[in-house]
């Protein structure tokens, strides 16, 4: 980057810091107006890069430690939350792959399986994280798919993610992918939970998995043939993969017989992901075995177990392996959404909200679905629904509404993050996937998304009436 140009971008993010800090401290107060001010400042420096992602992600501690928007500590936690663990967790079970040989037998398996071409690649990698992240932790889906991902291509013969152009379509589709399937069931990710738990709380009503299931299978199916849609006429012209089936077949058989020691790695993902595929068995056997405490046991396996006298993986070789910058880059997101929520920025956004001349119809539609979208970008879909489900049941009841469709509605719209290397976008950024490409692609999915979460839910409203219900 020019140095002139890197010197403005440097200035432009603390000065729109001020700038909110003066200019919006009437409205939100001094900590809302500070923590928007740091939103502005992250989002602005993750898009115009001066700095790395992870430097821009680091800056809520130091901004809060100046100003005491929130406590100390509550910032600091989520630069090693659960879903921080779980991220680091994934890297030690996939860092001993390359050393062994199994990223490369895995990689020619799915190459010899699926090809090289992209419509194929970009078909298997956003129906499988759908899949897979319907029962499991987003987060989990994405660290542990990117890693195949990258694996996969540089058995194709590419260096890393930058050389080769199908890499951020693909890495995109298991993003998007993601996404999508994490409102399948409620075990996508801890917003679902967050939705239900504050539904049960507030209105006393048990949210059935099946209940769950059926009433977002409408919403599934359409924005699953859209996003698939948009994203095959975005990436129309890439080229595909190098290599044929062929070739990747002969490079497995070259590999041979799989030796112990890829064996045992892979015998430890096996586990960590059956693990947390089968956490609902174990719950309340164990209720703080969560997933991510489940891969961190088995990755440090590789530290224990032995091959030709030599452990799997030394500590050395995990400080160079791990995604250090990745775990932060997703804790940023997170502490930034502790700022908003902490200092009381939702609070003064929804007391705004309420007055509005809200009636039910469409305009409530839109006013609900553009708020949680929105937050959800800005921060996580986690804090969108700590932030909107509350809200949405507090204004329906109010206008004596029944809250059901609306939180329904609600949970449409923030069960998905296009835009910024946050939340679980922060692990492909990790591996080189760029903050402009993600805005750049992931601006036409955001408003596809918002579309059709309004015309849908409105629809599903009027002529559905098991929509209504729980």
């Amino acid at each position: 980057m020019d140095f002139t140009k890197r010197v403005i971008y440097l200035i432009i993010g603390p000065a729109l810091f001020a700038a909110c800090a003066l200019g919006l401290s009437d409205v939100f107060g001094g900590p809302g107006a500070q923590a928007v001010g740091t939103l502005l400042w992250m989002v602005f420096w993750w898009v115009s890069r001066p700095v790395d992602l992870t430097v821009t992600a680091l800056l809520p501690i130091p901004v809060n430690a100046l100003f005491s928007i929130v406590p100390m500590a509550n910032v600091i936690s989520q630069y090693f939350s659960e879903s921080i663990v779980l991220v680091f967790g994934s890297c030690l079970l996939t860092v001993p792959w390359k050393a062994t040989g199994f990223d490369r037998r895995v990689a020619y398996k799915i190459l010899a399986i699926v090809g090289p071409s992209l419509t194929s690649q970009l078909i298997v990698w956003f129906i499988a994280s759908m899949l897979f992240s319907a029962v499991l932790p987003n987060i989990a889906v994405v660290s542990l798919f990117c890693p195949l991902a990258l694996a996969m291509f540089r058995a194709a013969g590419y260096e890393g993610l930058k050389d080769c152009p199908s890499g951020p379509p693909i890495f995109l589709a298991i993003c998007w992918g993601t996404v999508l399937g994490g409102i399948i069931t409620p075990l996508g990710g801890a917003m679902n939970v967050t939705a239900i738990s504050l539904l049960q709380e507030q209105l006393g009503i048990e949210v059935m998995y099946f209940d769950w299931i059926i009433r977002f299978l409408p919403y599934t199916i359409v924005a699953m043939l859209a996003f698939f849609g948009i994203m095959m006429f975005m990436f129309r012209n890439v080229e595909p993969l190098k290599g044929s089936k062929e070739f990747f077949r002969e490079g497995y058989a070259a590999m041979g017989k799989m030796k112990p020691n890829e064996a045992m790695v892979g015998i430890f993902f096996a586990i960590a992901f059956l693990g947390a595929l089968c956490r609902p068995l174990f719950a309340g056997i164990l209720p703080d075995l969560v997933p991510a405490y489940i891969f961190v046991a088995m990755g440090m396996l590789s530290f224990i177990f032995t091959y030709k006298k030599q452990p799997l993986m030394g500590w050395d070789d995990a400080q160079k392996g791990v995604m250090w910058g990745m775990m932060y880059l997703f804790a940023g997101g997170l502490a930034i959404g502790t700022l908003i929520n902490g200092s009381g920025a939702t609070n003064v956004i929804a007391t705004i909200l309420q007055g509005f001349s809200l009636d039910g119809g469409l305009t409530t539609i839109i006013v609900f679905v553009v708020l949680a979208c929105l937050i959800a970008e800005l921060t996580s879909s986690t804090v969108s629904s700590a932030v909107a489900v509350p809200l949405v049941i507090a204004l329906t009841t109010q206008l004596g509404l029944n809250p059901i469709p609306y939180w329904c509605i609600v949970v449409m719209a923030f069960d998905a993050e296009f835009l910024l290397p946050v939340s679980i976008r922060a692990v492909p950024a990790g591996y080189g996937l760029e903050a402009g490409q993600m805005l750049k692609y992931g601006l036409p999915m955001m408003l596809a998304r918002m579309v059709i979460v309004i015309v849908l839910g409105y629809a599903l409203m009027q002529f559905w009436p098991a929509f209504s219900v729980l």
